[in-house]
């Protein structure tokens, strides 16, 4: 299985941002019906309407602040007790993107410190993500979101040491504050062996 197939596939004739809106539900077919209300709701771009695990349904969509307001409020209006979680960011950092979309990128050489911060959805996964390159110099390794991890999502980081802890705290904070961050850890130096399987 390639690693990115754990993401839904994003359109590739839409960009991503500067704003960006999700919605997550709890049920794949109350999510198709959340999607189709919204485009009827908002001018929205879809980027990815899909089924992640386990048996959730990721709604990720692009327009104006207000736009993507119109639209996660009449989602969440109808998706009542199926909504998991939502989010909207008006400026959304461009790693988050090639986060989302990357495919079997391999790290070369040494890394100074590797953070990592694991969520219970991936709205907060996407926003920590977000809050954490915002936050300090850090590069964004991966940002694995639902499939293949029971519904949770996590994001890896690396740089040096401070801004790899700065980050990773950033990015808890706000998975935390929504009540969905799981775990964060900062290794320093992590092991050649191991750099070679992230």
């Amino acid at each position: 299985m390639n690693r990115n197939d754990f993401n839904p596939d994003l359109r590739s004739d839409v960009p991503m941002g500067p704003a960006i809106g999700l919605l997550e539900l709890g049920s794949v077919a109350r999510g198709v019906e959340v999607a189709d209300a919204i485009l009827w709701e908002s001018e929205i771009e879809l980027l990815t309407a899909a089924p992640v695990q386990p048996g959730k349904y990721v709604i990720l969509f692009t327009g104006s602040v207000e736009d993507l307001r119109s639209a996660l409020r009449r989602g969440a209006e109808l998706a009542q007790g199926d909504l998991v979680d939502q989010l909207l960011i008006p400026s959304v950092h461009p790693q988050v993107e090639a986060g989302l979309r990357r495919r079997n990128e391999k790290i070369e050489g040494v890394i100074d410190a590797l953070g990592v911060v694991e969520t219970a959805s991936v709205a907060s996964a996407i926003l920590a993500a977000d809050s954490a390159l915002k936050q300090a110099t850090v590069d964004l390794l991966e940002l694995r979101v639902a499939n293949g991890l029971g519904g949770r999502s996590y994001l890896s980081l690396t740089g040096e040491v401070s801004d790899v802890r700065s980050s990773v705290l950033a990015g808890s904070k706000s998975a935390e504050s929504a009540g969905m961050l799981l775990r964060q850890v900062v290794v320093p130096r992590p092991h050649p062996d191991l750099v070679r399987h992230l």
